[in-house]
C-alpha cells in the first residue's frame, strides 16, 4: 500500500469515526409518539369464565409504567385484601396481578385501571382498561348509568365512588357504615358521569361516596354521600342523577382542657347553638362564668372566676339528644390579657358593620368614651349591639360614598370579665369607596319557587352577597365590587333562611340549589349595571 493510499484510508476511517461520534445521542426527530400501548396477550384471557387461579398477567407491545394506581384502580366487587400489582415502580412489558383475597363463587369481578397504565417513554395512557372474569359459568352483563352533581357547589368532587348494595334479607340502612358495596365504580379525575358494569339482575340501593380514607364505607366526619331516594331494579334503562352532599355532623363534645388561667376550652363537632356547659363541682357563692366562641375553630371557651383551689372540675355538657359528663384538670396559670381588635381595618362597604372584639370576655362598654367622626370632622351617630358568643360590639351607622370614618376610643371605654380596662386611647379609621368604583346587577327571576336565598359567589364558591327573596320581584344588588360572579339560588323549602343539607339515615335529600352563569360570561364592571334573567328549570 502506498503512502498516499494509506493516508486516504486513515482520513476515511477518522471521518467515519467523527460522524458516528457526532450522531451518537442525536435523535433523528420525527413525529412524537402519541399512541397508547397495545395489549398483546392476557392470561387468563379477558372475560374468562370459571376462573380458578389467583394470578393474572397482561402483556403489552412496549414498556409500560403504572401511575397513581392507588387512586385509579377500582375493583368491583371490592376485595377485603388488595391484590399485589407489579410493577409498582419501574418499567415492564407486562402487568402481573396476584389475588390475595378469597373469591366469591359465581361472581363477576372487574378490575378498572382507569388511566393508570401509561407507556414508558411519552406517558400515553391506555384509557380505562378493564379486566373482567367470572368465577361462575357466565359474565354478568347488566349496567347502571348516571351522573354526579354537587348538591351545593357548581362542580362535583373528582374521584367519587358510585356503588350498589344488594337489597336482600341482610340489608339494613346502616350497611354503608359497616360493609363494602356489591358493585363499585369511580368517576376518576375528569368525569361526572358513571357506569357500573357487569352487574347481575336484582334489587339494589344506589349511592355515591367521596371516600377520603379509601375504605369504601361512609364516615360522616370526612366523607360526602349521595343516595337515590328509592331502591332500583336491574336491569334498568333509567339514567340516574345523584346529588353529593356533606352531612351536618352529629353533635359531639371533646374532652375539655385548661389552656390559660381560668379559661377552659371545650371542643365540639356539629352544631354548637344548643350546647350548654354546666359545672357540677362545688363552687363559692361569688362564682361567675362566661362562654365565648373561638373565631376560627370549633371551640367554646369557658371563663370563670374566682380562682378555685382544686385540681379538677366536673362538667355536664348537653345539646339536643346529647348529654355527657367531663372532667377538666386545672392548675394555676397566667390569665389572658385584654386586647381589643377591630374589623374591618381599612376599607368598609356601605352595608357592612364595624366590630370591636376582645381577647377576654367583655362585660362593660361606656358609649360616652367613643367618638365617631367623618372626614369633615362631623360627628356621626351610631348604635351598638353586643354579640355575646362572639364577644364583639357591633357598631351600626349610616355611611356615604368616598368618606372616611375615625373611631376614637378613650381609656376605660371597655371592661372585661376580670375587671381589666383598655388603658390607652385607640384610633381606628375606615373608609368607603366612591360610587363609581362599584357596579350593580338586577335579576329577573322566571319560574322560581319561593322563598329562596339568592347569592353572588366568586369562582371558589365564597359568598360575596346574599339576600332572601320571598315573592316574585326584581332583585337589585347594589354596591358590588367589580369582578366575575356566579349566582347560586337556594330553594328554602322549610323557610328557615339557611341551606339545609341532606341526611342519609333520615332519608332526607339536600335542599335544591340552582346555579347560573351571567349571559355571555359577563362580569360586573365599575360604574355599570348588569341586567340578567334567571330562568329556573325546576
Amino acid at each position: 500500500m502506498t503512502k498516499t493510499l494509506s493516508n486516504i484510508v486513515l482520513l476515511v476511517f477518522f471521518g467515519t469515526l467523527l460522524i458516528n461520534c457526532a450522531n451518537r445521542g442525536t435523535p433523528d426527530g420525527g413525529p412524537k409518539d402519541e399512541d397508547p400501548p397495545k395489549i398483546e396477550k392476557s392470561s387468563p384471557e379477558n372475560y374468562s369464565t370459571n376462573f380458578k387461579g389467583n394470578e393474572i398477567e397482561v402483556e403489552f407491545d412496549e414498556y409500560i409504567k403504572i401511575k397513581n394506581i392507588e387512586k385509579q384502580l377500582i375493583i368491583s366487587p371490592p376485595m377485603k385484601y388488595q391484590p399485589e400489582i407489579r410493577p409498582m415502580s419501574g418499567a415492564s412489558k407486562s402487568i402481573k396481578i396476584k389475588i390475595i383475597d378469597t373469591l366469591l363463587p359465581n361472581t363477576t369481578y372487574a378490575f378498572n385501571f382507569g388511566n393508570s397504565i401509561v407507556d414508558n417513554n411519552e406517558g400515553n395512557p391506555y384509557p380505562y382498561y378493564r379486566y373482567v372474569f367470572s368465577t361462575g359459568d357466565y359474565i354478568d352483563s347488566l349496567k347502571v348509568q348516571g351522573n354526579i352533581i354537587d348538591a351545593y357547589n357548581r362542580a362535583p368532587e373528582t374521584f367519587v365512588n358510585v356503588a350498589l348494595y344488594e337489597v336482600d334479607s341482610t340489608f339494613t340502612d346502616s350497611i354503608v357504615y359497616k360493609e363494602v358495596p356489591k358493585y363499585i365504580t369511580n368517576t376518576l379525575d375528569s368525569l361526572t358521569t358513571f357506569s357500573i358494569e357487569n352487574i347481575k339482575a336484582g334489587k339494589y340501593m344506589l349511592m355515591a361516596l367521596k371516600d377520603n380514607n379509601g375504605d369504601n364505607k361512609f364516615q360522616q366526619k370526612t366523607d360526602q354521600i349521595a343516595f337515590h331516594k328509592t331502591f332500583i331494579n336491574v336491569p334498568t334503562d333509567t339514567t340516574y342523577t345523584l346529588k353529593l352532599f356533606k352531612e351536618a355532623l352529629d353533635f359531639k363534645a371533646v374532652n375539655p382542657k385548661l389552656i390559660s388561667g381560668e379559661k377552659i376550652a371545650f371542643g365540639y363537632e356539629g352544631d354548637y347553638k344548643n350546647m350548654k356547659i354546666n359545672i357540677q363541682s362545688e363552687t363559692p357563692e361569688d362564682f361567675k362564668y362566661k362562654i365565648t366562641k373561638d373565631q376560627e375553630t370549633d371551640t367554646l371557651y369557658y371563663w370563670y372566676k374566682p380562682r378555685l383551689e382544686a385540681d379538677s372540675l366536673l362538667f355536664n355538657v348537653t345539646n339536643t339528644n346529647y348529654e355527657k359528663a367531663f372532667t377538666a384538670r386545672i392548675s394555676v396559670q397566667e390569665r389572658d390579657s385584654l386586647t381589643l381588635n377591630a374589623n374591618p381595618t381599612s376599607s368598609i362597604s356601605l352595608n357592612e358593620d364595624f366590630k370591636i372584639s376582645g381577647t377576654t370576655p367583655l362585660t362593660y362598654f361606656d358609649v360616652e368614651k367613643v367618638t365617631l367622626i367623618d372626614k369633615d370632622s362631623t360627628k356621626v351617630n351610631f348604635t351598638t349591639v353586643f354579640d355575646t358568643i362572639n364577644n364583639a360590639y357591633v357598631f351600626k351607622f349610616n355611611k356615604t360614598y368616598e368618606n372616611k370614618y375615625n373611631f376614637e376610643i378613650k381609656p376605660e371605654a371597655f371592661e372585661d370579665f376580670y375587671g381589666t380596662f383598655n388603658t390607652d386611647t385607640l384610633n381606628y379609621q375606615v373608609s368607603t369607596r366612591k360610587e363609581s368604583d362599584y357596579g350593580y346587577a338586577r335579576f329577573t327571576l322566571v319560574n322560581a319557587k319561593y322563598p329562596l336565598i339568592l347569592q353572588l359567589t366568586n369562582d371558589k364558591g365564597d359568598v360575596k352577597f346574599e339576600t332572601y327573596v320571598e315573592k316574585q320581584q326584581e332583585v337589585d344588588v347594589l354596591n358590588v365590587t367589580p369582578g366575575k360572579y356566579y349566582v347560586r339560588a337556594i330553594h328554602d323549602a322549610n323557610g328557615n333562611k339557611k341551606y339545609d343539607s341532606g341526611n342519609y339515615l333520615k332519608k332526607i335529600q339536600p335542599e335544591h340549589v340552582s346555579h347560573f352563569i351571567f349571559d355571555n360570561d359577563e362580569e360586573i364592571r365599575a360604574n355599570w349595571g348588569l341586567i340578567q334573567t334567571l330562568k329556573f328549570l325546576d
